[in-house]
């Protein structure tokens, strides 16, 4: 693990920090690596059954490191089209692996960071937060899936309005607009985001696997190909212990007791 990422594991969540404070949390190629090699492993761990993503100090993450870029002007156009197809598999993780995971929004969120914040299933954000695409601004295009996930989330025609006039939003604004989940006070953040992380490590986490299949499959394929998919996953998760326990659990009357299996 990186000291650009620090990890750890608490009551079945496990909770990621991006961890430049002093650059507020620009990304680095060994936060990208380390996130790489994290979140398919916490994925697949059954002791883990929720994923916190958040920033260190007082930003989520400032996106691409403005200094490194600087510095990389020699690189030729395939070897950047390499590099951004390496790292863009972070956001595709956050987006497939058989995990719930939450961004912890504890401070702006630019860029390349406002795209991991949009990669995640959901998101909690500090009345303190800003979300700023930025590429506009610096002659970039966009990167990090976050062309995708905003369109998805707000509506072509809105995604094209924040891209292109390069819209900050603050919090309320991007609850308004179905970009956050949740807002509430900066101090309460983490408590907030932790009972959220709870509530989901308590539930059926196999099935919240196979719902994000199904659901992410549902944003590119037709109906046809998302019925086979659904009834696959349905057979799948019908066969669940979890599934075994919450018919017991409704025939006796009480709250099931999910294990992830």
């Amino acid at each position: 693990m990186s000291q650009d990422l620090t990890e750890t594991i608490s009551d079945g969540v496990a909770v990621l920090t991006l961890n430049r404070p002093e650059r507020l949390n620009a990304i680095s190629p060994e936060m990208s690596h380390a996130l790489l090699e994290a979140l398919p492993r916490l994925g697949a761990d059954p002791q883990v059954r929720a994923i916190v993503l958040t920033g260190a100090g007082r930003a989520f993450c400032a996106g691409g490191d403005m200094k490194a870029m600087a510095g990389r002007t020699d690189r030729t156009f395939e070897d950047r089209m390499e590099m951004l197809r390496g790292v863009h598999r972070v956001p595709y993780l956050l987006a497939s692996i058989p995990r719930v995971v939450i961004a912890s929004i504890n401070g702006v969120a630019v860029g390349a960071g406002m795209g991991l914040a949009l990669a995640c299933d959901f998101r909690v954000a500090a009345r303190s937060a800003r979300f700023v695409p930025g590429f506009a601004g610096v002659a970039l295009s966009g990167d990090y899936g976050g062309s995708w996930t905003l369109s998805r989330l707000v509506g072509s025609a809105r995604a094209k309005e924040i891209y292109m006039f390069n819209e900050t939003l603050d919090a309320q604004a991007a609850l308004a607009d179905r970009l956050v989940t949740q807002v509430v006070d900066d101090e309460q953040l983490q408590q907030a985001t932790q009972a959220m992380a709870l509530k989901f490590a308590q539930g059926p986490t196999l099935t919240y696997g196979y719902m994000k299949r199904s659901l992410l499959a549902a944003e590119t394929q037709g109906f046809a190909e998302v019925l086979d998919l659904e009834a696959m996953n349905v057979a799948r998760t019908g066969m669940s212990e979890d599934h075994m326990e919450a018919l017991r659990a409704f025939g006796e009357k009480r709250p099931p007791v999910f294990t992830g299996r």
